[in-house]
């Protein structure tokens, strides 16, 4: 297969680069190797800092945590329609300071059955900042209060996403007692441009949590959103999502595997879907 003159001199400047840096080779994985681990000990003093509960299914945890997540849902629309949300907006999340997480979200895909009048497609593109100000594990108080700052940016295709960015700014907070431990948040979203179609919703979601065997938390939550104007004001939809995560397991090296699952019940007349399933994986590190 005969090479483009761009390539072959890509891969002669790539080469040049690798036979440049091998003197430096020792001093370089000597630096890289001092700052992973004091990466990994920044993390872990984190941890130290602030209670030990394992993040709920659908609520954002006030807690800093340090992971790749990945879940899908299952949602049903009230004319049975099914979409399958794949990511729904999670993704990688890292601590960089003792008091700051960053996640970079993956657009969600939409994939749409037979029966819905939308198209299949990417959802818009979020990031979150979490700052935690407050914070004491267990023995010392067992709480957290935590403030995000998100945004979605329009990215949606097949009129899957919002067409303008959002910012969601949200408290959160969260208190333990023994095995048992309520995480919740508060939020709005806050279109940039005109809101008439996408109002500002608030979001008002609690996470009731108890740890049985040390790996296993079984959860009640209550998500609830609100719209005060808007194509749906005057509306709510509340949700009861029972459900259960386990881990933490030992994965790979420092890395370990957390699994769950549970169901969004509508528990209001008004509900775009019901019988949502959830199912997430979680690789913390």
């Amino acid at each position: 297969m005969r090479l483009h003159r761009l390539q072959v001199v890509f891969l002669f400047l790539l080469l040049a680069s690798r036979v440049a840096a091998m003197p430096k080779r020792e001093k370089i994985s000597a630096k890289a190797e001092a700052s992973s681990h004091g990466w990994r000990r920044r993390v872990a003093h984190v941890r130290a800092t602030q209670p030990h509960w394992i993040t709920p299914l659908a609520v954002v945890t006030p807690l800093l945590e340090q992971e790749f997540r990945f879940d899908e849902v299952r949602q049903v629309a009230p004319n049975g329609a099914v979409t399958a949300v794949s990511f729904d907006s999670k993704g990688l999340e890292l601590i960089p300071t003792e008091h700051v997480e960053v996640i970079t979200g993956v657009p969600a895909y939409f994939d749409r059955g037979s029966g819905s009048p939308a198209q299949s497609g990417w959802g818009d593109f979020p990031m979150l900042v979490k700052y935690r100000m407050f914070s004491a594990p267990a023995g010392e108080g067992d709480y957290v209060l935590s403030a995000f700052f998100g945004a979605s940016f329009p990215t949606g295709t097949g009129g899957n996403g919002a067409g303008q960015v959002v910012f969601n700014p949200t408290i959160a907070f969260g208190k333990g007692w023994g095995s048992f431990d309520a995480q919740g948040t508060f939020g709005a979203a806050l279109p940039t441009d005109t809101w008439r179609r996408l109002g500002t919703p608030l979001a008002l979601n609690v996470a009731f949590q108890y740890q049985v065997l040390g790996k296993f938390w079984p959860e009640v939550e209550v998500n609830s959103t609100a719209w005060p104007n808007g194509a749906n004001q005057g509306k709510k939809e509340t949700f009861l999502t029972p459900g259960i995560v386990v881990g933490r397991f030992p994965f790979w090296g420092p890395v370990g595997l957390v699994v769950g699952g549970g169901m969004q019940i509508a528990v209001t007349h008004f509900h775009r879907t019901n019988h949502n399933v959830i199912f997430t994986v979680r690789f913390p590190f």
